[in-house]
């Protein structure tokens, strides 16, 4: 743990890495607190606003006899189980338990349509999937189309023939359960990310990584936990942002957290939780910042007192800044990661200046610096790749089944990001901007590969280009260009019909909320789609129209 009452400079020259050779989150974020047997673990509430709280002892219990509930399905040692459940006591409990039993957790975002599914339980071989009555249908829609799927755990659902159900798995099993013994670079965990092109990759962490993170949660965090700590986050759970940047390292110190399952955020509502319990620490997504700016008179109508707010996966203005310090009483620490190698840079006001604009300084335990083509690091001030020095106990192992791309994501021992930045003089970076086509909607990194080839399944759909473009309150949108077959008739009903179709399909957040139907599309001598150009076309569009 970082220790107040030093300088940045101080904590950098003495922070050593602390991975033992055995170690399992499971164990970590639960057990090691359960003899402290009331000690509050989660407070959460269900979409009536009904409320429940748990103890460390309590998930103990419960994880163990999911556990055994699990080994009982055949779930073995190195098996992916995904978790498709928003933020919910099941989510945890179901964490919990994969790692106990030594399987590696897939998280799942209930946004998800079929084909995403399909694809990361078919691309993991899943052996088993955990949902809730509301998601399962999507899980029964596919369930053929994967033969390793032998498990389906679901919520709420007793009658439901080749289901299990959760809670009725959970009472027939032992509260005895002796974890497996895993190893820190044990797998433990996959999360896809997406491409530019090609479908999501799944990048796979071990177990170790929670505790590499642990650095860069505290120091965005001044220098967490103290006295008094306690996490919410609006970010999911499936998410690296809302599992590994809040949930997993506040359980880790013994810290509670709040967890609420809302279908929309609601910065309205989010005073009212902070107020409500408590709220000191939380991770907020530049998107949710910026919709809490929007609400008026907060201070006269809540009464909260936060110590601390990081963001990351985008920068943060000057503005959004200020209103920190006016509204929330507090410099909002931004960071910076990816979900290959997450929470690398980051600030901390409370030993650090905090410079507008920049991501921070590298969190101590980690080499980062920006690197040329050749992987050689740039003189100060000079544009080039952020990128990561391995070892390093935050970086993933590899992409699941894709060892080429993991080569690829390399440049001798060094990391790369894909991300476009400098450091200046005084150790801060400073984000350029993406080398790839990747766009970053919110808390969301969307890859325009999966959602033209969801676009292209539509009915109406010969060709389709997706590109990001500049939105105010989420940083970029999803914006589609797409050429209709013949026939088609192009109205408000087309494009109404095609933004629910990538809704249903894919992920709800990935839908393209800008539809510009075209003629052809620009297109290299080789045939590749030429994104950049319909950027710059669009950009230009909109500066004619403003004028």
């Amino acid at each position: 743990m970082l220790n107040a009452g030093k300088s940045y400079d101080e904590i950098c020259s003495k922070f050593r890495w602390e991975i033992p050779e055995y170690y399992n989150i499971g164990v970590d974020i639960c057990d090691k607190w359960a003899n402290e047997r009331y000690r509050l673990a989660l407070i959460y509430l269900d979409p009536k606003g009904r409320e429940q709280k748990y103890t460390f002892w309590e998930l103990k219990n419960l994880s163990n006899q999911l556990a055994n509930a699990l080994k009982a399905n055949g779930v073995e040692r190195g098996d992916r189980v995904g978790i498709l459940l928003p933020q919910c006591p099941e989510a945890l409990i179901s964490h919990i338990s994969i790692y106990k039993v030594g399987g590696i957790a897939m998280p799942l975002f209930v946004l998800f349509g079929p084909q995403a599914l399909g694809y990361r339980l078919g691309n993991s071989q899943a052996k088993g999937v955990i949902t809730d009555r509301e998601n399962l249908p999507k899980i029964l829609e596919i369930k053929d189309h994967f033969p390793n799927l032998e498990m389906i755990l679901a919520i709420d659902c007793e009658n439901e023939e080749g289901v299990l159900d959760f809670w009725n798995s959970i009472e027939k099993g032992s509260r005895s359960f002796t974890p497996v013994l895993t190893k820190a670079d044990d797998p433990a965990l996959i999360m896809y990310t997406s491409g530019t092109t090609g479908p999501p990759k799944g990048a796979l962490h071990a177990h170790r990584t929670l505790l590499g993170h642990l650095p860069g949660v505290e120091l965005p965090h001044n220098l967490f936990p103290k006295e008094g700590d306690m996490f919410w986050t609006p970010a999911d759970w499936a998410w690296i942002g809302g599992l590994i940047d809040a949930l997993f390292p506040s359980l880790h110190h013994g810290i509670p957290v709040l967890g609420y399952r809302a279908k929309k955020f609601d910065p309205e509502e989010a005073f009212y939780l902070i107020a409500k319990y408590g709220v000191r620490n939380s991770f907020m997504p530049a998107t949710a910042l910026n919709m809490m700016r929007q609400v008026k008179d907060p201070k006269e109508r809540y009464d909260y007192e936060m110590r601390s707010i990081g963001s990351g996966g985008e920068t943060l203005g000057e503005g959004l800044l200020q209103w920190g310090r006016e509204v929330m009483d507090l410099e909002i620490n931004e960071f910076y990661g990816q979900t290959e190698c997450n929470l690398v840079v980051g600030n901390c006001a409370e030993i650090m200046k905090v410079t507008p604009g920049s991501m921070g300084k590298a969190i101590p335990g980690h080499v980062v610096a920006v690197i040329n083509g050749n992987g050689e690091i740039v003189e100060s001030g000079e544009f080039g790749e952020i990128a990561i020095k391995r070892p390093d106990p935050v970086m993933f192992l590899g992409y699941w089944g894709n060892p080429e791309a993991t080569k690829e994501k390399f440049i001798r021992d060094w990391l790369r990001t894909g991300d476009t930045g400098r450091k200046d003089e005084d150790g801060y970076f400073w984000f350029i901007g993406r080398e790839d086509d990747v766009i970053e909607s919110g808390a969301y990194r969307i890859g325009p590969g999966e959602v033209e080839d969801c676009l292209m399944k539509h009915d109406a759909v010969t060709l389709a280009a997706v590109v990001g473009i500049p939105d105010k309150m989420r940083g970029e949108i999803v914006k589609a260009f797409i050429v209709p077959k013949e026939g088609a008739k192009v109205d408000e009903a087309l494009e109404d019909s095609i933004k629910l179709y990538v809704k249903t399909k894919l992920e709800g957040y990935a839908y393209p909320r800008e539809i510009e139907f075209v003629k052809e599309l620009p297109t290299t001598a080789t045939g590749k789609i030429m994104r950049k150009e319909l950027r710059r076309i669009d950009i230009e569009k909109k500066a004619e129209k403003e004028a």
